[in-house]
């Protein structure tokens, strides 16, 4: 048995996926895009300070190693020969900021990290209006806000408002992007200024840092990044695709230390064997593929047609609408990034990028705020057992309300109650705000972009709740397409390697994609119902704002 199998494996690929609460290594098989093994090690968060939230880059490079040997061991087990890995794909933790030593190879501070969960596109962000509110779903749990004072000053320089950065980068002068926690260290940390100035200094996101460990590291390790994770440093001019030399002198930042960007499908260097990893038969595998988690995921979700987009729930929601090759800036306080280059000479896609603060934060609350609940998992339980809200509409602007309405004043509000609610109504109507609050966001897209979608993607760990996709179905009035295997986030990344010149083992031709099977969930609601419950849901918004009049610490708004 174990023979049969291991003759019908194709080639395959191997994927890390970096996030902020742990590390993967996951092998797929590059033909039929079966998941055959994977590894996880949770990693630390460290808060030194209130308001701070750092990573251990080597605890980080270390849990690739121990991921890539413990998947190898595996794969040994299942009689799978790991001679057979063609290639390599990073997916990555957007925007956490790491310097290091060229000599050395040691990190000359901690990772500063970008939130810890998904949830916020824009923290702390000075917005259009020009006030600073924290944008698409900030939660102080989630946010360095170290560099907050790093912001507001950089935002008195700039005249008038803030479209000097967001014109070259489609994003907003913020705290959550690289450049301002580059900028911070270099303020703050003389082992950084050192290094700098003696040209030993070495600068990259999580992407670059492996890529850099794992091809060599201070013997001759590939120091670049691709165009996605670039993309969110705002350093990176997302039109002519190159660092742009007036946003780092703006920032202050020497651009000898920045990493050459390339595609998000090319190879990149060769993996070197660290004395830290015994899986030495991958010694020589290409490092081919590297895209942000969220764009990762894009890829993955196989969203390459101009109006696509994925939805990712977790505890907040992230959504990517793939835009083709036009920039669209958006109205409504979305964001431009660049969705993929997936090759050298292929062309560069855009996506427009929105997020929802509150949505598996929400279920936790009913769980550990109120009891109702004692696991997540009980939620759609309950709600099944009623299948409505009755009439019961919960807003979850637990500090104030982001994209589309940025109302820093809103507070979470549970309405529409009667004698005849209870804990099942409750639990049926924090399901339907995950859902609503995300047709917002597609519907501020389909304003932006003009592109009405024909149905929406998913992934995520809420989606195994089948209640929630049927209700999201039924408020978009439009399809919800599940993919069977949910890894898409390393699956893009494997992709993206496995379809790389010279390695050439993954086609990404659309007949060649028809392996990865999906559950469909249709509408099962008449429009106009759909309609009228959104409008509710809308009524229900605006009975959440004003509620703060004051600003004060304990408000969760700067």
């Amino acid at each position: 048995m174990a023979a049969s199998k291991k003759a019908v494996l194709g080639p395959l690929v191997g994927a890390v996926d970096q996030g902020t609460s742990s590390t993967r290594f996951l092998v797929f098989n590059s033909k039929t895009a079966e998941l055959l093994s994977h590894h996880q090690v949770e990693i630390k968060q460290e808060f030194p300070r209130e308001g701070w939230v750092e990573q251990d880059p080597k605890e980080i490079l270390h849990s690739v190693y121990e991921c890539i040997e413990k998947t190898c061991e595996k794969l040994g087990q299942l009689n799978i020969d790991i001679s057979n890995i063609k290639a390599i794909g990073v997916s990555n933790q957007r925007e956490t900021t790491v310097v290091w030593d060229k000599l050395t190879g040691e990190p000359l501070y901690n990772a500063v990290a970008a939130p810890v969960s998904p949830g916020p596109s824009v923290p702390v962000a000075v917005v259009p209006s020009g006030s600073s509110v924290p944008a698409a779903g900030t939660s102080s749990v989630w946010l360095d806000l170290r560099t907050q004072s790093t912001v507001e000053s950089l935002s008195k320089r700039i005249p008038g408002n803030n479209n000097f950065v967001k014109s070259k980068t489609g994003l907003p002068l913020s705290t959550y992007f690289s450049a301002v926690k580059l900028r911070w260290l270099l303020d703050n940390v003389r082992e950084v200024q050192k290094a700098v100035e003696e040209k030993r200094a070495l600068f990259g996101t999580i992407d670059s840092w492996l890529i850099w460990s794992l091809t060599g590291g201070v013997n001759g390790g590939v120091h670049c990044t691709d165009v996605t994770n670039a993309s969110r440093t705002m350093l990176f001019n997302i039109h002519s695709l190159e660092w742009d030399k007036q946003l780092c002198e703006f920032f202050g930042i020497p651009m000898e230390i920045l990493p050459n960007v390339r595609s998000s499908s090319e190879i990149y260097g060769l993996m070197k064997i660290s004395h830290s990893l015994k899986a030495g038969a991958l010694e020589g595998v290409p490092i081919s593929g590297c895209l942000g988690d969220q764009s990762a995921a894009l890829v993955g979700q196989m969203c390459f047609q101009n109006g696509q987009a994925k939805n990712t729930y977790g505890t907040g929601c992230f959504l990517l609408c793939n835009t083709g090759h036009k920039c669209v800036f958006s109205d409504h306080g979305l964001l431009t990034t660049v969705a993929y280059k997936l090759g050298r000479d292929k062309p560069v896609y855009y996506a427009l990028e929105g997020s929802v603060a509150i949505a598996g934060a929400v279920i936790r609350w009913l769980r550990d705020n109120l009891g109702i609940i004692k696991t997540s998992e009980e939620i759609e339980k309950l709600a099944k057992e009623v299948g409505t809200s009755y009439g019961c509409y919960f807003v979850p602007a637990f500090s104030g309300l982001y994209a589309p309405y940025w109302e820093p004043s809103a507070r979470g509000i549970i309405c529409g109650l009667t004698q005849f609610t209870n804990k099942c109504h409750i639990a049926f109507a924090a399901l339907e705000a995950v859902c609503f609050q995300t047709r917002e966001i597609l519907d501020a897209m389909n304003r932006d972009c003009g592109i009405p979608l024909s149905h929406l993607q998913v992934d995520g760990g809420m989606t195994s709740n089948k209640i929630l996709m049927q209700l999201q179905a039924d408020i978009l009035y439009i399809p919800v397409v599940k993919p069977s295997m949910p890894e898409t986030t390393a699956l893009g990344a494997a992709m993206a390697a496995g379809a790389a010149e010279g390695v050439g083992v993954w086609s990404l031709e659309p007949e060649d994609l028809s392996a990865v099977t999906m559950e469909r969930f249709e509408p099962q609601i008449n429009a106009e119902e759909s309609e009228i419950r959104y409008s509710t849901w809308k009524k229900a918004v605006m009975k959440s704002m004003g509620w703060v009049t004051t600003q004060s610490p304990e408000s969760g708004i700067p």
